[in-house]
């Protein structure tokens, strides 16, 4: 009874990492990114990571998005074990689940904005005038609007990062993976940014795991997760101001 229960968990659970680790060499030392961390996020969880520089937290979002491999331990996404998969099955599931926020926004520069936004549909096989529209709206959603035909070098930090947000979410993924989504944002804009994926989420129950050093994005989301030396030092339920 006890392993259908785990596999049931494991398949309402977006996200279940079980004693992940991971070990980078740096010079002579060897640097515990990742050490024996467990973590769950439930289908429409919203939850952000926080760790000073290297305590872990991109490389546990890396391994959430099958970018790279723990050395030992497993990673299951929407009831999948991933970091098993062969390449192509990963490509295949980080298109139609997943939704990647970087910080080098790593935007095509020869597409416009709105081009860029559609590019994940149009792999995806969706229609033109489906892309069109879905890429239209979601461009004014992000404050966007008019500027739809520039090129990432045409535009400031904040918008091309607005455009990386777009692009992540506009394709309604099960989870977005968010590196300090806020880096080039001022505090208007980011705190637009989140009230825009708060609305994802609750409307869309989108799951959102967000890595960052910004204390306002801390305090907007109901479930902080503090790293330290690749392991988790403290998981807080709160209420988002």
């Amino acid at each position: 009874a006890d392993r259908s229960h785990h596999k049931g968990q494991l398949m309402t659970a977006a996200v279940k990492c079980i004693e992940l680790c991971k070990t980078y060499r740096q010079g002579d030392t060897d640097i515990k990114a990742l050490d024996h961390l467990s973590i769950d996020v439930e289908t429409g969880g919203f939850v952000c990571l926080s760790s000073p520089s290297g305590g872990g937290k991109t490389t546990l979002l890396n391994a959430i998005g099958g970018l790279d491999k723990p050395d030992s331990g497993e990673v299951w996404v929407s009831g999948q074990r991933i970091d098993q998969l062969g390449k192509a099955a990963l490509a295949d599931l980080r298109l139609r689940e997943i939704g990647f926020v970087f910080q080098a926004y790593n935007l095509i520069p020869v597409l416009s904005a709105r081009e860029n936004v559609e590019f994940v549909m149009q792999v995806q096989g969706v229609s033109t005038d489906e892309r069109r529209e879905k890429s239209q709206a979601i461009l004014e959603e992000v404050g966007l609007e008019g500027l739809e035909d520039r090129r990432p070098a045409q535009m400031s930090g904040g918008q091309q990062q607005r455009v990386a947000v777009a692009r992540a979410v506009v394709s309604r993924p099960a989870l977005v993976l968010a590196d300090e989504p806020t880096a080039n944002l001022d505090s208007k804009t980011s705190d637009a940014l989140m009230d825009l994926f708060s609305e994802l989420n609750e409307r869309h129950k989108t799951t959102f795991i967000i890595a960052t050093h910004d204390r306002r994005v801390m305090a907007h989301v109901p479930r902080l997760i503090k790293m330290l030396d690749g392991r988790i030092v403290n998981d807080i339920a709160q209420t988002p101001v």
